[in-house]
């Protein structure tokens, strides 16, 4: 923490000193003391916080500044006081251009406020009142010293005025206090005593890495094909695989994910429904990576070749999709590393190299990764790996059960991998345990997958959105997806199709990441009985569909699903994480959340009601808390309402602080309202 000496020679404290004349503690966001830095994407609102104060009852005036990767001042931002006696102070930073930035906090003395505040006071009492002017006076001598042309001769004007007894007091007065000289001074206050935090990085990634709707589809099912006559089935390969391209664009989606797409292990390869015994035509497992026919760094050949690879990136490109790739380290007891590395498993005292398990769960196809006998042997060749699919245009990585491998190599993969490549964005995959959750994200993953699959009740939902936009934004960014591969949440199994439109509404809205397993908008919800997946699970099998019968016959939520990308496309304030608030109801299964953002362009804000029980209809009352929705004397009639555009259904309501909602989940289980504003 630094003093500066704005008007102010001796401001300065010793060195080794902790406080600098102005404290400055509980400086947010900063992660880990600024070990790691926060996260951020170029057009989002950082929500900067810290506790201020000083002694006296002198006003107090606090800044937060955003200094870009060059050390330039490139924002400076007025922060306004928290509740009552807290100290508290809060601001919005919002940095256009990627890089490493940083942020200060300055705490100062308001030599203008504390005048504006005696003076006020004492002359409406009758108190010092000539003293009260020539104090004012006299500041705006000393200001005009250091201004600007204009606002010196406003500053100056006004000094006379003040110093003028044959005027009355009250003009006198307001002289120092007219609307020009506010304006002058809220562009650049008067200040004294100036401390400066410490400063703290903010990390600013490209925007797929903060915003951006997933879908994921295995291609090996696009045009797979089943013969009755011989019982086996052929692979659908990348060339027809690159036909569902259009389809995904059309939904408005970001981001393709592919699981892995490499040769499949033959060695205790699963059959359909995770059995132990596979039949000679069964595809087996994708993530059972690594055979004969070559490891990570191969394509399986009933795909294609590199080439078709290549073209359908390309056309990916061509629709402004971007490809995301399965990063899994784990091999199939026939991957080439078993024979050329086996240092890279773990043996058992029999000899054998012991296969994955989480028990209940066994993977007998699937070998972990041992980092411990030679770290760097493998280190070095995840990297290799990783960089030879960069050069094919795969700039996401989604990363399998990142947890299982230790943080420190993800913290120098990552880097190793953005200090060449900033734009490559890292996905975690770790349904675990928070601290480890957590730390991957300070570790420099862009994001990761969440709890908020198995969030369902309204009490469960709102603890879930106040903690991801409030306690964790500065280093984890949830990946709100509602289906996998692997699960299949009873609320969609028994949920039926207003289950899925629910889910959909509520993670395409509330996270700017959101993302969908192929089949969801089919509403496929048959589980495997026991467990928590599909039946006929596509891991294991091929799984060809028919998504433009399904919609010509309208039992797709294809369009649902294009409409709420469209959404979001249109509106800026729900591309941001830390905006999102809770608002009340007075039924127990009716959530109400909202997002407001002010761009460049106007004000948006968005209120979401929805019904999370999608068996009944729900009555409620909603109470908003209209603060945090910036409404003007435009923006409302003459009964202080105010107009809401349903995005969805395109319906007009007026609404205010209290509004009755009814939603019935088979015919419209949300509100998704837009604030009319009026320019």
């Amino acid at each position: 923490m630094r003093t500066t000496s704005e008007e102010n020679p001796n401001a300065r404290y010793p060195e080794g000193l902790r406080f600098g004349r102005i404290p400055i503690t509980a400086v947010s966001p900063v992660v880990e003391d600024g070990r790691f830095p926060a996260k951020a994407i170029p057009g989002s609102d950082i929500a900067v916080g810290a506790t201020v104060f000083r002694e006296g009852h002198d006003q107090l005036g606090v800044s937060a500044v955003l200094y870009d990767p060059r050390g330039d001042e490139v924002q400076r931002v007025r922060m306004t006081p928290v509740g009552s006696g807290l100290d508290r102070w809060a601001g919005t930073l919002t940095p256009r251009a990627q890089g490493l930035h940083s942020f200060r906090i300055e705490g100062w003395s308001d030599i203008f406020g504390t005048w504006e505040h005696d003076a006020t006071i004492k002359i409406a009492a009758g108190v010092d009142t000539e003293l009260m002017l020539a104090e004012g006076a006299a500041l705006f001598e000393r200001a005009a010293d250091e201004r600007s042309t204009a606002d010196a001769k406003l500053f100056r004007a006004a000094a006379r005025i003040l110093a003028d007894t044959d005027r009355s007091v009250e003009a006198r007065l307001a002289a120092g206090l007219s609307p020009e000289i506010h304006e002058a001074i809220g562009r650049l206050p008067i200040r004294s005593m100036v401390t400066e935090s410490s400063a703290y990085p903010i990390t600013v990634e490209r925007e797929l890495a903060g915003r951006a709707a997933w879908y994921e589809f295995f291609p090996r099912s696009e045009g797979a094909r089943y013969d009755p006559e011989t019982a086996e089935w052929t692979s659908g390969t990348f060339r027809e695989a690159t036909k569902r391209l259009d389809a995904v664009a059309a939904m408005n989606f970001d981001v393709v994910y592919l699981p892995p797409i490499h040769p499949i292990g033959r060695v205790h390869r699963k059959g359909p429904n995770n059995t132990l015994t596979a039949g000679p035509g069964d595809p087996g497992s994708p993530w059972a990576i690594g055979s004969e026919e070559g490891g990570h760094d191969a394509i399986h050949p009933d795909l294609g070749t590199f080439d078709d690879f290549d073209a359908f990136v390309a056309r990916a490109r061509e629709l402004d999709l971007e490809v995301a790739l399965d990063l899994a380290l784990q091999a199939a007891p026939d991957h080439p590393w078993v024979t050329t590395h086996p240092e890279w498993f773990t043996t058992r005292v029999d000899g054998s190299i012991a296969y994955a398990e989480n028990p209940p769960k066994k993977y007998q196809d699937i070998y972990p990764i041992n980092f411990d006998n030679d770290p760097q042997g493998i280190s070095e060749e995840v990297l290799r790996i990783v960089l030879m699919w960069i050069d094919h245009g795969v700039k996401i990585f989604r990363v399998d059960n990142p947890h299982t491998k230790p943080v420190q190599f993800w913290e120098w993969l990552i880097a190793k991998v953005n200090s060449d490549h900033p734009e490559v964005v890292f996905l975690a995959e770790a349904f675990t345990r928070p601290p480890m959750m957590h730390a991957l994200g300070r570790a420099g993953f862009q994001q990761s997958y969440s709890y908020f699959t198995w969030r369902n009740t309204k009490t469960e939902l709102e603890e879930y959105f106040t903690e991801i936009s409030t306690v964790s934004p500065a280093y984890f960014r949830p990946n709100f997806f509602v289906n996998t591969p692997d699960i299949l949440t009873e609320y969609l199994q028994y949920g039926g199709p207003a289950a899925f439109r629910i889910r959909a509404v509520l993670a395409s809205m509330a996270s700017p990441l959101w993302g969908v397993y192929s089949g969801y908008e089919l509403f496929e919800h048959v589980a495997r009985p026991g467990a928590e997946e599909y039946l006929d699970n596509e891991k294991f099998q091929y799984r060809p569909r028919d998504y433009a019968a399904a919609e010509a016959e309208g039992k797709s939520l294809a369009p649902f699903i294009t409409r709420l990308n469209a959404i979001r496309r249109a509106h800026p304030a729900l591309g941001d994480l830390e905006n999102l608030s809770i608002h009340s109801s007075t039924d127990p299964a009716t959530l109400v959340f909202a997002k407001h953002k002010q761009t460049d362009e106007g004000k948006d804000t968005i209120i979401v009601v929805v019904n999370v029980d999608p068996h009944g209809t729900r009555e409620s009352t909603v109470s908003l808390d209209l603060a945090g929705f910036a409404l003007d004397a435009a923006d409302l009639d003459e009964n202080g309402t105010f107009l809401v555009d349903d995005l969805i259904t395109g319906q007009t309501f007026s609404w205010g602080e209290h509004n009755y909602v009814r939603l019935d989940p088979h015919v419209e289980p949300a509100h998704i309202l837009s604030i009319r504003r009026q320019r």
